[in-house]
Order: structure tokens, then C-alpha cells, then sequence
């Protein structure tokens, strides 16, 4: 059972889903650490081995030891992306929850650009790389044929209900503390379609959703194959319809 703990709420957590990661997570932490550390502001940082096989969780544990506000939760086997995300927000204290992709592609800097939102009103604030990629003052490095099929993957998107939202896949999303606690007490999906299920209950129960331009930098080594896992988080989005018309999330409109 997931206990949360209101009276110890904190100003911020950053959650990191792992798999595999030991080459560079520990780069992408100490920038975070370092980041919020001049900010001054209370936070941790809960990393989540989604049963790794490499040294992920060893190199996670030993960075604890130098930054005590960092923590590692751990799942005993390979999940998803989903899986791991819900565990930590929901074991989170920060009165905002930000949730990053480990490889570092969106500067932790970046999280200022989502917090003038949530101060403004929004409940959810997302990164967008696509909103980025036509405004020149924002810089977004990817490879070309990722962003015309990531393109034409959003068009479906919005055809099958999720309209308004340029980029629902980038890494790099913020929410309110209840917030986070709602959907994620509700989410099923435990893949790349998690992002999709998240997004989907949250335009349905009326939370305002602000989409971000963000810098964003593609990086080697990336676990997601596009035209595979793009057709499976179409799939998945299918289900989530089927379970919302079902009543499986409770009450959304």
C-alpha cells in the first residue's frame, strides 16, 4: 500500500524513471542537485529502478551517500516507464512533482518555464518539443525522421481524443501535488503510453493542462524505437478509451 504524507509536503519532487541507466544518471543528477541547490528550495529527488540489469540501482545508492535528498525506489522487475513514474509520484512529498527522463534531454533549468504556469493558474504543466521546434528563441536537437514520424504520431493522437496538445510524449511534465495524487491513483497503463492515459483523464476531469516550449536535446543511447513503441502507445490510448467508457477511472466527463 502506497502511504503519502501531507504534513511532511516539501517544495519539490523530481522523479527520474531508470532503466539501465547507470552510464549517465548520475550526470543528469548532479545537475539537478546542483540546479535546485542554488535555488535554495526543499527538494528530493526519487529515482526508480525499474529492475535494471546493469549498475543502475549501485550507482544511484552510492551518489545517496554525498546527496541524501536523492532516494531510490526500486521495482523488483522490468515494468515500464508507467509503472515506475506512478510508484514515486504517489510516494512523493513535494507540494510540486516533476517527472524527467533520466538521459537529461530537457535541461533541469527547464523546470522554471513549467513552474510560471502552475503559478498562473494551470494544474499540469508540459514540455513541447513541437511549440519549441517554430519559436527561435528555444533550441530542439533531434533527428530528422524522429520528428516527422513524432509529428505525424501526434496527429493520430489528437484524432483519437487527446485534442489541444501539441507533445504528449516529451519527458518533462509538472503537476500540482493533488493532482499528481488523482491521476496516478487511477493510471493503468505501465509503458510509454502511460503519458497518453495521464493526459487523457486529465482533460476529462476538467484540470488545466498549460503546453510548454522547452529545450530539448535528442540522446544517444534511447530506449524508445519509434515506429514499435509509437504503434503500442496507439494501442494503448484505444484501451484508455475503452476503460474510460467503461467507468474504469471513475468519474471523468
Amino acid at each position: 500500500m502506497t502511504t503519502s504524507y501531507p504534513f511532511q509536503l516539501i517544495d519539490i519532487s523530481v522523479v527520474i524513471p531508470a532503466y539501465n541507466e547507470a552510464e549517465r544518471i548520475i550526470s543528469y543528477l548532479r545537475n539537478i542537485t546542483a540546479y535546485l541547490g542554488r535555488r535554495g528550495v526543499a527538494y528530493e529527488i526519487l529515482v526508480v529502478d525499474d529492475g535494471s540489469r546493469d549498475e543502475t540501482a549501485i550507482v544511484v545508492e552510492k551518489f545517496q551517500t554525498e546527496v541524501p535528498t536523492v532516494r531510490l525506489l526500486q521495482l523488483v522487475q522490468n515494468t515500464g516507464k508507467g509503472a515506475a513514474i506512478r510508484k514515486a509520484m504517489l510516494e512523493a512529498r513535494g507540494h510540486l512533482r516533476l517527472f524527467a527522463d533520466a538521459d537529461g534531454a530537457t535541461p533541469i533549468q527547464e523546470l522554471e518555464r513549467l513552474e510560471v504556469h502552475i503559478r498562473d493558474g494551470a494544474d499540469i504543466a508540459i514540455g513541447s518539443r513541437f511549440l519549441a521546434s517554430r519559436d527561435n528563441r528555444y533550441r530542439v536537437k533531434a533527428r530528422w525522421h524522429r520528428t516527422v514520424l513524432g509529428n505525424l504520431f501526434n496527429r493520430v493522437v489528437q484524432q483519437l481524443g487527446l485534442r489541444g496538445i501539441t507533445d504528449t510524449q516529451c519527458g518533462f511534465k509538472l503537476f500540482q501535488a493533488a493532482v499528481a495524487q488523482d491521476l496516478c491513483s487511477v493510471t493503468r497503463v505501465n509503458g510509454y503510453g502511460f503519458d497518453l492515459e495521464l493526459l487523457y483523464i486529465a482533460q476529462r476531469r476538467g484540470y488545466r493542462i498549460a503546453e510548454v516550449p522547452v529545450n530539448w536535446t535528442d540522446q544517444p543511447g534511447t530506449k524508445v524505437w519509434v515506429l514499435r513503441d509509437g504503434l503500442r502507445m496507439l494501442l494503448d490510448l484505444l484501451m484508455v478509451r475503452r476503460n474510460a467508457a467503461n467507468g474504469r477511472y471513475g468519474s471523468i466527463s
